[in-house]
């Protein structure tokens, strides 16, 4: 238990809910908070970020946004900024099949942001994303709505929340 908050261990999850998709990705934690869980959001894309902070704005009490851009490490796809309005609309975390930038502004932050690294280059904003889509990231398949635990180990998928 962290202060209010009961820490929910993915390992324990996989014990427990053996039919857990685990994502083989191997992120790394920006923020302040290594754990965190939520209903999926989906936005799927390649180096391009236009549409982010749109779906950001909506709101995202209890939920994730979990972006696939494909693994390019090119340009980022989020940055201080963007990682701050996220925070300021209650998102529980942020999951980047890509990279950020601006980490250094990420550490505050009392919320999850995971991605597979950082680079120093601004994201294109052709707005080639899309929304809502299934993804497939680290060898599993990710669905909106379907629920994501995340913590130091692993970030893993359940169709609904298994805990209390």
């Amino acid at each position: 238990m962290v202060g209010s908050r009961t820490i929910i261990r993915t390992a324990d999850i996989c014990d427990e809910y053996p039919n857990a998709r685990v994502c083989e990705l191997q992120f790394r934690d920006f923020s302040d908070r290594e754990d965190f869980h939520g209903k999926a959001v989906t936005f799927g894309t390649y180096e391009d970020n236009k549409g982010l902070r749109e779906i950001l704005c909506k709101g995202g009490s209890g939920k994730i946004l979990v972006v696939d851009g494909r693994g390019s490490m090119r340009r980022a796809l989020c940055g201080g900024n963007i990682a701050n309005l996220a925070f300021e609309h209650d998102w529980s975390g942020l999951i980047f099949n890509s990279a950020i930038r601006d980490s250094h502004e990420f550490v505050q932050l009392d919320f999850g942001v995971k991605a597979i690294g950082v680079t120093s280059m601004r994201p294109r904003t052709d707005g080639i994303g899309i929304e809502g889509g299934e993804l497939v990231m680290g060898g599993i398949l990710i669905r909106p709505g379907e629920y994501i635990y995340a913590d130091r180990d692993a970030v893993i998928v359940l169709p609904k929340p298994v805990h209390e």
